[in-house]
């Protein structure tokens, strides 16, 4: 069987993630990578073991016979590499957002089809096989009708003022943050899971700091690393550190969903809870390998992960027996299995079980409606 040769462009915290993923596929080669600068780019090639680096984009789609590319560079960098990506005839994974503004999503669904490539927006949390458990539970009945939803997602890696990132920046990360990167995800699982569609919202930011301590050395996300008073410059802050966002459905009930990035000691914690009119199911990312299910006249319950006891759908993403833990790490490796099997077939699916550049353009819209209502302190349709 011939190998799927890969190029992945951008090398901050989650490109290694994706090449650390993309090995543990079988018939998968990661054979170049690209970073803007050259000592960087090789460096990064040679701890990764990846013998060609490139500092232009242009130049790794163009070279070493690639079938595919993964985009993991700051997001207003998303569109035109993408574009360029299905132009010369590549598949394409891209980090979310699939860009920073909702024309330039719409494009490239429509480039996408236009070309038939296989395509995807990399929400890798759908792939925890407790998720897929709670979606199967609501499919098959024995969730209930939906009654409420309550979400949220925190961590506390930004909770200092001198935590930066380019993140921070609007040039290049666009309006919104915390709920355009880590919100995008929890909004993202709500109606995955649930299959209900959210049809207004109602939003409320908050700026904990509002100068922030620019680094005037490069640091990684995620990396801890220490300066001096004077290695930093004082930068206005203008996207939020916290929100939360008030939902309705379309099936007529509410939710509710909060979103900080300066919650000390969450590490990286998103939680759903979804009350059904049989039992409630929650999830929580940080004891990825537990689902709790409540309920009212019985002793409630918590399910392990474990291939033996969740629906056959939910078990096809579980790669070891119960007990032997699989966490974040996995979710993407799952994801890329089901992708890479578009690839094979050389086009997109007609029911991909992936999340696509279409799930990408929703994800979009809803963060612009809840931009909408923040800016406007009123309910908007979305």
């Amino acid at each position: 069987m011939k190998n799927i040769r890969v190029g992945v462009a951008g090398m901050g915290f989650i490109g290694p993630v994706h090449i650390e993923a993309l090995r543990r596929n079988p018939g998968i080669e990661v054979v170049s990578i690209l970073h803007p600068d050259p000592a960087e780019a090789k460096a990064k090639a040679e701890s990764l073991s990846i013998e060609k680096y490139y500092t232009d984009f242009d130049e790794l789609i163009a070279n070493d016979n690639l079938d595919s590319v993964h985009i993991c560079t700051p997001n207003f960098l998303h569109y035109e590499m993408a574009k360029k990506a299905l132009e010369a005839g590549l598949h394409v994974v891209c980090e979310k957002p699939l860009s920073t503004t909702i024309e330039e999503a719409q494009a490239l669904v429509a480039l996408a089809k236009e070309k038939g490539l296989a395509n995807c927006v990399h929400f890798n949390l759908r792939y925890y096989p407790a998720v897929r458990q709670m979606k199967r539970m609501r499919e098959t009945g024995e969730l209930g009708n939906i009654y409420s939803i309550i979400g949220s997602y925190l961590q506390d890696w930004l909770f200092y003022e001198t935590d930066y990132n380019w993140r921070l920046e609007p040039s290049q990360s666009g309006e919104s943050r915390a709920v355009a990167d880590i919100g995008s995800h929890l909004i993202d699982l709500l109606e995955y899971v649930t299959g209900l569609k959210i049809t207004a919202v109602f939003a409320d930011f908050n700026t904990v700091h509002e100068t922030r301590k620019k680094p005037l050395k490069p640091i990684e996300t995620y990396s801890g690393k220490m300066l001096k008073p004077e290695d930093y410059a004082d930068m206005e802050i203008t996207t939020e550190d916290y929100a939360s966002i008030l939902l309705r459905f379309d099936n007529g009930n509410k939710g509710v969903v909060t979103v900080s990035q300066v919650a000390a000691g969450r590490k990286n914690q998103l939680k759903i809870e979804i009350a059904g009119s049989n039992e409630t199911v929650m999830f929580n990312s940080e004891s990825p390998n537990a689902l709790w299910v409540g309920h009212r006249d019985r002793p409630n319950q918590e399910l392990m992960r474990d291939p033996a006891l969740f629906d056959a759908e939910a078990a096809k993403i579980i790669n070891y027996p119960g007990g032997h833990n699989e966490g974040f790490p996995d979710t993407s490796k799952q994801l890329f299995k089901e992708f890479y099997a578009a690839v094979r077939e050389g086009k997109q699916p007609e029911k991909p079980s992936f999340p696509t550049f279409a799930d990408g353009l929703r994800e979009l819209i809803l963060c612009e409606r809840i931009i909408e209502s923040q800016r406007e302190e009123k309910w908007v349709k979305a």
